[in-house]
């Protein structure tokens, strides 16, 4: 049977049909490509019928169907599941901003942690055994690590709201495959970045402050701790090994990530360097208030079980992913600074 084609009632065929929580954000416009290209149908949760962000889908994504929806509001979920008829739910929404979670951990609670198991609910009452279940998964689960590097046998330690919200829904979706029979697996994807992520996180934090420091709009980019390491790779990459995933004979759950690690010197480094300059010091200042209450030192992840089962490695570099992000934020930049063309 192709990839994209499903058995239904009688024996027919249809084409495979997702559903994804998140479409609007970085993830989730990339996996709403992919799934295009394998000619899915797709179904999009969005939240609010006047949502701006839902007429930017439509607008970069045509071939999405927008559905109205809310992680907190469990019929809401019931509602998506059914109109959608999904053979795929993937998902990738919630509160995924760590410094966001500081300040307001009864609603990453809520969304990111209980959102999980409302959703979870949902697909077990609809009553459809053979639905396939994608969770986002997260590195900061693994907090103040307790091995180096990190797989999926080490044992979590949060140290955020957003990660003991993450750790909920990871159980979460391991206690409903295990009582009910579910394909539900999680992907425990270390940090991806690219042009997409939102401004508020580092690293686009970082290419789009050199960008307008480039061009003369900024003086200068404001960093908490600049000795933090991650295990940076490209979201278009991954999402491709959360699709992998529901492919599989029987659902597991797996480390997405590079296997290496670096500081933001490293990524300071690359940004600046792709402007020419290569003593960034004078143009970045650090503030104690950009630090988090309780730090993650360091996140490297083994994706040795993604890499043997899934067949799966990243192709993106990390000096690559930077110089990527730069040029578009260069592009962005001067786009926005030109002057309107005369018809």
């Amino acid at each position: 049977m192709a990839a994209n084609k499903t058995s239904v009632e009688g024996g027919a065929e249809r084409t495979k049909r997702a559903l994804i929580t998140g479409i609007t954000g970085q993830d989730g416009r990339h996996l709403a490509e992919l799934l295009n290209q394998k000619q899915y149908e797709i179904y999009g949760l969005v939240k609010g019928q006047q949502n701006p962000k839902a007429a930017e889908i439509l607008r970069d994504h045509p071939y999405v169907k927008i559905l109205s929806g809310d992680l907190a509001d469990f019929s809401s979920l019931i509602s998506a599941v059914e109109e959608s008829e999904a053979d795929e739910v993937y998902n990738l929404g919630g509160i995924s901003y760590v410094a966001m979670s500081f300040k307001q951990p009864e609603l990453t609670a809520n969304i990111t942690g209980m959102g999980v198991l409302r959703l979870l609910e949902a697909l077990k009452l609809a009553g459809k055994p053979g639905v396939r279940f994608y969770q986002a998964s997260s590195s900061e689960m693994y907090g103040k690590v307790r091995e180096i590097p990190q797989t999926e046998r080490v044992s979590f330690y949060p140290r955020s709201p957003y990660g003991v919200a993450k750790v909920f829904g990871h159980y979460m979706t391991m206690n409903y495959r295990e009582s009910y029979g579910m394909y539900a697996c999680s992907g425990i994807l270390f940090n991806h970045e690219g042009p997409r992520r939102g401004l508020e996180f580092v690293t686009r934090k970082i290419t789009n402050g050199v960008a307008k420091i480039h061009l003369g709009l900024q003086d200068e980019i404001v960093l908490g701790n600049l000795e933090v390491r991650r295990d940076w790779g490209y979201a278009g990459d991954y999402v491709e090994a959360m699709w992998l995933m529901l492919q599989q004979e029987k659902p597991s759950d797996y480390v997405i990530a590079t296997g290496e690690a670096h500081s933001i010197r490293d990524l300071l480094n690359v940004a600046f360097a792709e402007i020419g300059i290569d003593e960034w010091e004078p143009y970045v200042r650090q503030d104690p208030a950009y630090y988090r209450p309780a730090e993650v030192d360091l996140l490297i992840g083994d994706a040795t079980l993604a890499r043997t089962e899934l067949g799966w490695t990243p192709r993106t570099q990390f000096t690559d992913l930077v110089k990527m992000m730069v040029r578009h934020d260069l592009m962005v930049e001067k786009r926005d600074i030109a002057p309107p063309s005369r018809a």
